[in-house]
């Protein structure tokens, strides 16, 4: 019985057939290879179009990643900026302590009387009061009536001392008196305070004194309260007036009494002789007459 449709190409044929199709190609490899790169040539742009998808995810993971670590980078160095502009600060701070100390070390007081740098605590609230509170008392052997200077001249004198702190009236106070002298021609005159942190008052100056602008006043040592020698003030002012008795004469404070923070405690050189006389002396010892080098 014959089939109905009649068989399609053989095996044989088909093998046959691929050998040939095959030895062909092997033969025109590289006459083929020119068409290979023109038929390349006009894909290359398809492939860069396949790849840009690719290439804005990895530009974009790139881009965040480095954005975060600016970021982090520029905290860390905020962060790091703050504590070197708080530590600046600090030694800002600390050379200005420095020099205010170096300025009170290095101040026009005698060098062989004793001296002790205090800290100021309090300042007075009381604006009709100019007075100051000291970090040192009775303990370190201040005592009342103790002078006190700064690194340009005489600030006041201490007025009241506990056991670990004292007050010290300054010479602006308007109870405050000091008795002084102008270094150009020795004139003795007394400084009063006015109430006013950069002023005094010279009173009762007879119109014939010899005062001039710019006058330098020192202590004069008497009433025994102030050790002569030390800056007091510098007249500004001086004022002789027909209708009055007695001239108007003011002066400026050489101590910056708005600002001071460091003060130097003076012991007379009397006082510290009375202290260091009874250390070695006997009740029923007579008093020596040489006198040690």
């Amino acid at each position: 019985m014959k089939p109905i449709f009649a068989r399609g190409i053989s095996n044989q044929f088909r093998l046959t057939l691929a050998i040939i199709l095959s030895v062909i190609l092997l033969v025109a490899n590289d006459r083929l290879e020119p068409v290979r790169q023109s038929i390349s040539s006009v894909l290359s742009p398809l492939q860069y179009v396949a790849n840009i998808p690719g290439a804005v995810l990895d530009w974009s993971a790139e881009s965040i990643a480095t954005r975060n670590m600016l970021a982090k980078q520029n905290k860390q160095l905020l962060r790091q900026q703050l504590l070197m502009s708080e530590r600046l600060q600090r030694f800002e701070h600390l050379r200005q302590e420095n020099d205010r100390l170096r300025a009170l070390l290095g101040s026009p007081v005698h060098m062989d009387s004793k001296k002790v740098v205090a800290e100021v605590m309090e300042v007075a609230s009381d604006p009709f009061r100019h007075y100051v509170v000291l970090n040192h008392g009775a303990r370190s052997g201040v005592f009342v009536g103790q002078p006190v200077v700064d690194a340009h001249g005489v600030v006041g004198q201490v007025v009241e001392i506990s056991e670990l702190t004292s007050r010290v009236l300054l010479i602006s106070d308007v109870t405050h008196a000091i008795p002084v002298r102008v270094t150009r021609n020795d004139v003795r005159l007394v400084a009063q305070g006015t109430g006013e942190l950069d002023e005094l008052e010279l009173r009762h100056v007879a119109k014939s004194t010899d005062l001039r602008v710019g006058d330098l006043l020192v202590s004069s040592g008497l009433g025994m309260r102030f050790p002569e020698g030390y800056p007091v003030a510098r007249i500004m002012k001086v004022e002789r007036d027909d209708g009055q008795s007695y001239a108007t004469v003011t002066a400026q404070p050489l101590a910056a009494l708005d600002r001071i923070r460091y003060l130097l405690l003076i012991w007379p050189e009397t006082n510290q002789q009375e202290q260091a006389e009874p250390v070695e002396a006997e009740p029923d010892a007579e008093p020596k007459t040489e006198e040690t080098p």
